[in-house]
């Protein structure tokens, strides 16, 4: 069976994060195995309180499972310190990871900052030219290009600046654009524009489930760009099957099979 390495934090309401992470790799076919890189006190109406364990205790989880097992690619989340980003960034050339997808997570659904001073700068100049796709939404590629983000061609200039850092691919994710909702992928060649129906509503972990199913389907063997498909049709199907838990968002219906 393929392997799929989720790197991430931990969502107590499995929404998103490593939870999310290991539903969506089940779905998809692929085992699944975790560290954890950050807690948060988190429910479905957003975080309260964040707690990141000894860089020590990390750096130990990623070497004991990385010693044992290999997987055939791997995701990371949220990575919240300059400390944690750096140990990452070590064990991937340590133990030659291949498939490197990132979600640069950088802050939450609800408005919460997710990273401390300096993480970003170190995610760009570290992780990045490790990656093969990277997955930022509108406001993450924003951050990372400077670029004001409100229509198409502005996500494909950030999706070209972004590829500069290294990345082989990045997808800029624009759900949170008016009008339909559309992914592009730029592979450095050519541009890929992926439309789908907008989902009425606020939603929890979309994209924690579109890179995981990117993780996913390159651990089986698809390329990127069938890969990105995939995980467009999934996060629509989650969406408009997603359930109400609490008093805040929906949580994506991640139990689906392909």
């Amino acid at each position: 069976m393929k392997i799929a390495l989720s790197i991430a934090g931990s969502d107590p309401t499995g929404g998103a994060g490593f939870q999310a992470d290991l539903k969506t790799f089940n779905s998809i076919g692929v085992y699944g195995i975790s560290v954890p890189s950050v807690l948060t006190a988190q429910s479905t109406a957003g975080v309260s309180d964040i707690y990141e364990p000894p860089v020590e205790f990390f750096s130990a989880q990623l070497d004991s499972i990385l010693r044992d097992v290999r997987p055939d690619a791997l995701k990371t989340g949220m990575l919240y310190s300059l400390e944690i980003i750096s140990v990452v960034a070590e064990k991937l050339r340590q133990y030659s990871l291949k498939n490197l997808v990132i979600d640069p997570v950088t802050v939450s659904s609800t408005g919460v900052s997710l990273v401390k001073n300096g993480a970003l700068e170190a995610m760009r100049n570290y992780l990045f030219p490790l990656a093969r796709v990277i997955t930022p939404n509108i406001y993450e590629a924003s951050v990372f290009t400077g670029i004001n983000i409100n229509s198409e061609n502005d996500m494909k200039d950030a999706a070209m600046r972004l590829s500069r850092s290294g990345a082989q691919t990045v997808i800029v994710t624009g759900g949170h654009l008016q009008g339909t909702a559309i992914d592009v992928l730029w592979d450095g060649e050519e541009f890929l524009t992926l439309e789908s129906e907008r989902a009425e509503g606020e939603y929890h972990g979309t994209g924690c489930a579109f890179s995981s199913v990117i993780t996913a389907c390159l651990a089986l063997g698809y390329d990127v760009r069938e890969s990105a498909v995939k995980a467009k049709e999934f996060v629509w199907n989650a969406m408009r099957s997603a359930v109400s838990l609490g008093r805040g968002m929906k949580i994506l219906n991640l139990g689906q099979h392909r």
